[in-house]
């Protein structure tokens, strides 16, 4: 679905608009589909911080959306602190640039996230 919004709308929109037409495709072949999800960050118990994530698949695949030149090592990093921060185990990463790209994260979180006070 990610190289049908990117095949249909091409190159050179803003993020925000490759959000609303992924999730629109996403939501039309039946998927449940959250869209700016908050991730609260837990230390020793403590919420000590908030991220939003872009879009939730299915309650267990994060997706992280970029309108980039090309993916670096922050993007990966970011979506990395997503699943840390969660129960979630799989993230995509998508890029529509020139050139579409997607890469796939996996993170097996042993410990998971403990409950957060606040």
């Amino acid at each position: 679905m990610f190289y049908d919004v990117y095949n249909e709308l091409g190159h050179g929109f803003l993020e925000s608009v490759y959000h609303r037409a992924l999730v629109l495709t996403l939501q039309s072949v039946g998927l449940n589909v959250c869209s700016r999800v908050a991730i609260p960050v837990g230390f020793r118990g403590h919420q000590v911080g908030c991220f939003e994530a872009d879009v939730l698949v299915e309650t267990c695949v994060l997706l992280e959306l970029k309108a980039a030149r090309s993916l670096d090592s922050s993007h990966r990093a970011q979506l990395m602190n997503y699943l840390r921060a969660t129960d979630i185990e799989m993230g995509l990463l998508l890029n529509f640039g020139e050139r579409p790209e997607f890469k796939r994260v996996v993170f097996d979180n042993l410990k998971k996230q403990r409950p957060i006070r606040k």
